[in-house]
């Protein structure tokens, strides 16, 4: 096949046929597994067809060049705008990409959860469960967690999502919830937009009225999680929690 030039007025879209076989992300596959392909052929495959005069393996390693943190992880904190302005991806990539990420999302939570009765009680373990979903966010969010005698979560609930710095919950709310849903004891989280996960002064007084309260209706609070990026603090493990 002839090989066409930037110059050539009659540029098209090149897709993974066009490439040899030693370099197709689909033949080194079946060849060797997934395992074998690197971050920008599995992006490849996912794209499948490059942009106007560019193959679709040199788009991928464009955008994960351009991901946060140069990863696929980075795709977490994409928005679909945020997507096609990079050159080659329109809106079905965008789309595409977008529910790629969803999909990771969504096994490495329902893994965690296969677990989640037996380790619940553990912050780390908590934290590991709902960080993929709140560590990217952008704005504060505050998660609920009722647990049954066992110390296992019956239900997440969100209880408030804020401005870009702030979110607020107050204990007659939270406990509103813990009630209606027969909690046992409760677990709260919320995420820092920072990425830093070091308690404000208002977590820290929240989590102590919260205390307080659950020690006098008899549904105690047993952590209070700030998710960070990557990061987690567990204000129990902190002390603020006796």
């Amino acid at each position: 096949m002839k090989q066409r030039t930037k110059q050539n007025s009659n540029r098209e879209y090149v897709n993974m046929k066009a490439l040899p076989a030693s370099e197709q992300p689909y033949e080194k596959c079946l060849e060797q597994g997934p395992e074998y392909l690197s971050d920008a052929e599995l992006l490849a495959v996912i794209i499948r067809t490059g942009s106007l005069g560019e193959r679709s393996i040199d788009l991928a390693r464009n955008l994960l060049f351009l991901l946060p943190g140069k990863r696929l992880e980075g795709l977490f904190e994409m928005s679909l705008e945020q997507l096609q302005e990079i050159r080659g991806i329109g809106k079905v990539k965008a789309i595409q990409l977008q529910c790629l990420a969803e999909c990771c999302r969504r096994m490495g939570s329902q893994k965690c959860h296969r677990e989640e009765k037996l380790i619940c009680g553990h912050p780390g373990s908590v934290a590991a469960y709902f960080m993929n979903r709140m560590r990217c966010l952008e704005i504060e969010q505050v998660l609920l967690l009722v647990l049954d005698g066992k110390n296992a979560m019956k239900k997440a609930i969100v209880i408030s999502k804020g401005s870009f710095t702030a979110s607020y919950a107050a204990p007659r709310e939270i406990y509103y919830y813990a009630l209606k849903h027969k909690a046992v004891s409760i677990i709260l989280l919320h995420n820092h937009p920072s990425g830093d996960p070091t308690p404000s002064r208002d977590d820290i007084a929240l989590t102590k009225r919260l205390a307080a309260t659950g020690n006098m209706i008899g549904i105690p609070l047993l952590d209070h999680i700030v998710i960070g990026e990557d990061r987690y603090i567990s204000l129990k493990e902190e002390g603020y929690l006796r």
